[in-house]
């Protein structure tokens, strides 16, 4: 599989995600937020966690506007593999590629600890190595982790069982107990917790290692 990384300015995850990509069987690039096209041929793009450009304005405003972004719609518009991890997430809902919007956390306060989650779908590239109701043990990271959405909007990410992850006991208060979603397609997973923090033993666990493998298995098989 061949997959993108983009760097903004203030990513600080990037490094970790092409890690976790790589032992997961992945040939990666790193590709700076001012390029306008993605390399050709790749497969999958992962959109990091951080700070892109301060959080000024509003989280992943900015970054939404870079020039790669416009390249990053097309390439999942077209069916191409996207993952936004934290402030990746946040990227992705100002794209318009996920729907909802990230907010301040309900404690007002940044959080940064292990949370468990629980897998709520295996129908997908990303999930499908785990198991329905799975719980899971997952690094969390943000300040602005609060999912909210309106009612129709959550009935219909439940109705079409795309609620990919929801937090055991809810750490940021975010709507229904959301950690990350999926597009229609099922091919952009947006998520707050860092799978990439938790695909290393000498990290703390490896429960993160599964996401990342199941999806190279997913482009390599297909």
């Amino acid at each position: 599989m061949r997959a993108a990384v983009v760097v903004f300015p203030g990513s600080n995850c990037d490094r970790d995600l092409a890690v976790a990509l790589k032992e997961a069987g992945a040939d990666v690039q790193m590709v700076w937020h001012k390029d306008t096209s993605l390399p050709e041929g790749i497969d999958f793009v992962g959109v990091p966690g951080g700070f892109s450009f301060g959080d000024y304005l509003r989280c992943g405003a900015i970054a939404a506007q870079s020039p790669i972004c416009r390249s990053v719609v097309d390439f999942a518009n077209k069916g191409g593999y996207v993952f936004g991890v934290c402030n990746g997430f946040q990227i992705l809902a100002e794209t318009g590629l996920l729907p909802g919007a990230l907010l301040r956390n309900a404690g007002l306060k940044y959080i940064c600890r292990q949370v468990p989650l629980t897998v709520q779908t295996t129908d997908s590239a990303f999930t499908q190595n785990y198991t329905q109701g799975q719980s899971i043990t997952v690094p969390i990271a943000h300040h602005d982790g609060n999912y909210n959405a309106d009612a129709d909007t959550v009935a219909r990410l439940q109705g079409e069982d795309r609620v990919a992850f929801t937090y055991g006991d809810n750490p940021n208060g975010s709507v229904a107990d959301i950690a990350g979603i999926l597009s229609e397609n099922r091919r952009v997973l947006g998520m707050m917790p860092h799978p990439e923090r938790a695909a290393d033993e000498n990290h703390g666990g490896t429960d993160g290692t599964a996401l990342f493998r199941a999806l190279v298995d997913t482009v390599v098989s297909a």
